[in-house]
C-alpha cells in the first residue's frame, strides 16, 4: 500500500494539493485498457467526503477540518471521487483534511485533462464547489458545467430566479424499484447566466409536512409561554420577537421557507435541455452512493496508518474495490441477475474449501453454492472446482 501512495520522481501534471503517485499510473492504465475508438469521456461527476483517522494520520493528510463523518474530534483527510458517464469510478484524489471543497474542483479538472487526454468534458458537481472564480475558470477553459447553487444564500436566486413565472415542464422518471419519481424543471436566464430550477414533488410534499409538524409543536409551546423554545433551531427559524418576554410565529418566514419545498437550482452553460440537465445532475447521486459504499460496505474506515504514502494506498485499495464492484454489477446486469450486495457477500462467504485426509488419500471438499453464488460465477465466467477432488500426496523424501 505504501508503494501505491509513493510520489513519483516525475511530478508532471501534479497539483498543488497532491503529488503524483503510483496509484495515478494504475488509474490511467485502467482507463486506457477500456478506452477504444467508440468510448469517450464526455461527462465527469465529482463529489468529496472526509475520512477520519485513529491517531494523527500522516504528516500532510492528517488535519482538522469540517468533518462529514461527524467526528470533529479526529484528524482527517478529504477524498474526492470522479465518476464517468457510465457510472464507473475514474480516479480518486486525496488531500489534507482542512481542504475546502470550493478549492478542489479546478485542480481535479486540470489533472483529468492532462492525465486522460480529454478535451471537451462536462463537469457535474455539487453546490459546495461553486464560486464565481471557479465558474470563470471553467468558462475560460471552454468547459461545460452543471453545478448546484446555494439557492437560499444566493441573492440572485432568491430574488429573481425562483420567482420567475416561466411554467415548469413535468417529468416522470422510473426507479429501479418500479416506482415513479415526479419531477419538474424550467429554465431561467439572467443575462448570459443560465439557471435550471428543479423540483421533486415527493420531496416538496415531505418538506411541507415536516414544516407543518414543526409549526404545530411551536404553536403548542407558545400557548404554554415557554421561552426556552427559542433555543431550538427548528423552532427559531420561524419565530419573531414581539417583546422581550414574548415570541410569535413569523408568517413571512414560513411563506418564504415554503418557496424552497423540494426545490434545487442548477447553473450551467450547457446547451442541452433543462430536463436533460436535471437528469445529468441527478446522476451525481451515484457518486455519493459510491462514497457511502466505500465507507460502509468496503470498510475503508477506520484508518490506522501513520504515513501519507500508506494512507493513500489504503484508500486507493477501496477505489480498486469499487471498480471491481462496478464491473461485477455490469456483468450481472448483462445476465439478467439482480442481487443485493449483502446477499452477494453472505453467499460468497459461505463458499469454502477444506482439505481432508482419509485412508491414506487427500481430498479437497468444496461446500455447495447457495443463494446467488452459483450465478455470480457463471456471470463472470469462472468455473468452480468439483465438490470433491482427490489431490496427490507429496512423495516421501528419501532418508539422508
Amino acid at each position: 500500500m505504501a508503494w501505491l501512495g509513493e510520489p513519483l520522481a516525475d511530478q508532471t501534471g501534479a497539483s498543488e494539493l497532491a503529488p503524483r503517485c503510483h496509484k495515478d499510473l494504475v488509474e490511467e492504465e485502467l482507463f486506457a485498457r477500456r478506452r477504444d475508438l467508440f468510448a469517450e469521456l464526455s461527462v465527469v461527476f465529482m463529489d468529496t467526503t472526509s475520512l477520519s483517522f485513529e491517531g494523527q494520520g500522516g504528516a500532510e493528510l492528517g488535519r482538522r477540518g469540517h468533518s462529514k463523518d461527524h467526528r470533529p474530534d479526529l484528524h482527517q483527510m478529504i477524498v474526492a471521487l470522479v465518476m464517468d458517464q457510465d457510472g464507473r469510478p475514474l480516479c480518486s484524489e486525496l488531500w489534507p483534511g482542512n481542504t475546502a471543497d470550493v478549492t478542489t474542483l479546478l485542480p481535479v479538472v486540470d489533472r483529468l485533462r492532462a492525465r486522460f487526454a480529454v478535451g471537451r468534458i462536462c463537469v457535474v458537481a455539487d453546490r459546495g464547489m461553486i464560486s464565481a472564480a471557479t465558474i470563470a475558470a471553467l468558462e475560460q477553459r471552454k468547459l461545460e458545467y452543471v453545478l448546484g447553487v446555494r439557492e437560499r444564500s444566493s441573492a440572485e436566486v432568491r430574488r429573481t430566479v425562483i420567482d420567475d413565472q416561466t411554467p415548469f415542464v413535468p417529468l416522470v422518471v422510473p426507479r429501479a424499484s418500479g416506482e415513479l419519481t415526479e419531477l419538474e424543471a424550467k429554465q431561467v436566464k439572467i443575462g448570459e447566466r443560465r439557471y435550471i430550477v428543479c423540483r421533486n414533488l415527493a420531496e416538496a410534499r415531505r418538506d411541507a409536512e415536516q414544516r407543518e409538524a414543526i409549526l404545530s409543536g411551536l404553536r403548542a409551546k407558545l400557548a404554554q409561554g415557554d421561552k426556552a423554545l427559542v433555543g431550538n433551531s427548528g423552532f427559531r427559524r420561524y419565530l419573531k420577537t414581539v417583546s422581550v418576554e414574548h415570541f410569535a410565529i413569523d408568517e413571512a418566514r414560513v411563506a418564504d421557507d415554503a418557496r424552497f419545498d423540494g426545490l434545487y437550482v442548477l447553473r450551467t452553460n450547457s446547451k442541452i435541455s433543462p430536463l436533460q440537465i436535471m437528469l445529468r445532475y441527478r446522476d451525481l447521486l451515484r457518486v455519493e452512493q459510491l462514497l457511502r459504499q466505500a465507507k460502509a460496505v468496503l470498510a475503508t474506515r477506520p484508518i490506522y496508518h501513520s504515513s501519507d504514502m500508506a494512507i493513500r494506498g489504503h484508500v486507493f485499495c477501496s477505489f480498486l474495490a469499487l471498480m471491481l464492484a462496478k464491473e461485477l454489477e455490469d456483468r450481472l446486469r448483462r445476465h439478467g441477475i439482480a442481487a443485493e450486495w449483502g446477499d452477494i457477500l453472505r453467499d460468497l462467504d459461505r463458499l469454502q474449501e477444506i482439505q481432508l485426509d482419509q485412508d491414506g488419500k487427500r481430498f479437497l471438499l468444496r461446500t455447495p453454492t447457495t443463494g446467488v453464488a452459483g450465478k455470480l460465477f457463471q456471470a463472470v465466467g469462472v468455473a468452480l472446482p468439483p465438490n470433491i477432488q482427490e489431490i496427490p500426496l507429496p512423495k516421501p523424501q528419501p532418508a539422508v
